[in-house]
């Protein structure tokens, strides 16, 4: 039993039922399961989670300093974390979606989300680093969030998103990086149409990159050493600074700024919707 600030541990136990852990306090759960039963750990507050598995719906909401380590959601431990701050989860497999929303100050380090569908909403403050998720409308609306070491599968990710910034990434992923503000993308490989509309304050470092109509409508885009491979009606409608260390397949009507490249397979500068002058062109 827990008396007053004492530290209990619950080791090997099969917890059901609704609330079956409701306002935990001070708590270490060790290889426990937490099966059928909504909310087992509503409002819980400095507990350890290690080598537990969730398999039934909002396991952690409105919590407070959590670490789970070696932990598993089950596909049914859907919703699992939101409005909880202060949250550590590592070495970790959530196969349930709609996981992280709302949440503060959140790291995930060494996790598989394999259906991250609509995950990681309205987060901030978040640190991804060694990740892998699989599923659309992933990071909607997050502020600072840094990822590393970051591979999704997933259509619509970070829509709305601001302050991000992401490393060593592989993403899979059509109409990633839509409606954002203050994004930087370093070392990555980037693969999906329609990258990056309708935002500010975009840049590329590094990165190898294939889109059909591509960084359109961006206002203040920068790519730094890139490479746009099959990436063609690039830059629509945006305010470029563009160094690329190869060939761009079309360039379609930017707004203004420069665009180094190779070459330019399709370059099309039509007066009735763009002043040509605004835009440099320089190829090798």
């Amino acid at each position: 039993m827990q008396r007053g600030d004492e530290r209990a541990t619950v080791s090997q136990q099969l917890l059901t039922g609704e609330r079956a852990a409701f306002f935990a306090r001070n708590t270490t759960y060790v290889d426990t399961i937490f099966a059928d039963g909504e909310s087992p750990l509503k409002h819980a507050r400095d507990i350890e989670l290690i080598g537990c598995s969730f398999q039934w719906k909002y396991p952690l909401w409105y919590c407070e300093n959590v670490i789970a380590r070696r932990c598993t959601w089950f596909e049914m431990g859907r919703a699992g974390v939101w409005y909880t701050n202060h949250l550590l989860v590592e070495d970790s497999t959530i196969e349930a979606p709609k996981n992280f929303r709302r949440c503060r100050d959140l790291t995930l380090r060494n996790v598989d989300l394999t259906h991250a569908e609509e995950t990681l909403w309205s987060c901030t403050d978040a640190t991804l680093d060694n990740v892998v998720a699989k599923g659309d409308y992933f990071g909607m609306n997050c502020e600072r969030v840094t990822a590393d070491n970051f591979r999704l599968v997933g259509n619509y990710p970070f829509d709305g998103a601001r302050d991000i910034t992401v490393r060593n990434a592989r993403l899979v992923s059509k109409d990633a990086f839509w409606n954002t503000e203050n994004v930087t993308v370093e070392h990555s490989y980037i693969s999906g149409e329609y990258l990056g509309w309708n935002s500010r304050n975009l840049t590329f470092v590094d990165c190898t990159i294939e889109s059909l109509q591509g960084l359109c409508y961006v206002e203040n885009l920068k790519l730094v050493n890139c490479r746009l491979l099959n990436t063609t009606r690039a830059f629509e409608y945006s305010t470029v600074d563009v160094t690329v260390d190869s060939r761009i397949g079309s360039v379609i009507n930017p707004s203004g700024g420069v665009i180094r490249a190779e070459a330019i397979d399709e370059l099309t500068l039509d007066a009735a919707r763009v002043d040509p002058s605004a835009t440099r062109i320089e190829t090798a």
